[in-house]
């Protein structure tokens, strides 16, 4: 498999296949693992390796294509996405930096919340 390597999913778990992978995935993007452009197996391809149904990978690349943590790129494949095109990253930093100005902190303070937190 090209760019990824993804480990089995348990058979035995009480979460959906198509959940496990999408954990697995956002996961492995967020930490770094598979870093931005990392092109993910197409969904025959990796519902062949994982010996599970296409529409089962493909939920889950819905999903995470619907959470901005991967991209579609049409003859490029499916890639994990930048951080930069991640509609959630970006609606929950307008949302801190709204909440941050109507408690009057200034940049500053806001990004040094940030940093602690980090």
């Amino acid at each position: 498999m090209r760019g990824m390597e993804v480990f089995p999913l348990d058979a035995t778990s009480d979460v959906p296949p198509y959940e496990q992978l999408r954990v697995q995935i956002a996961s492995r993007a967020a930490s770094g693992e598979l870093p931005a452009g990392t092109r993910l197996p197409t969904v025959r391809a990796l519902a062949a390796d994982l010996h599970l149904a296409a529409n089962t990978v493909a939920k889950a690349y819905r999903a995470l294509e619907s959470d901005g943590v991967i991209t579609t790129e049409g003859r490029r494949g499916t890639l994990i996405a930048s951080v930069a095109d991640s509609t959630e990253a970006r609606d929950a930093t307008a949302a801190y930096a709204a909440l941050a100005r109507r408690h009057g902190l200034t940049r500053e303070e806001a990004l040094n919340l940030v940093d602690r937190s980090w």
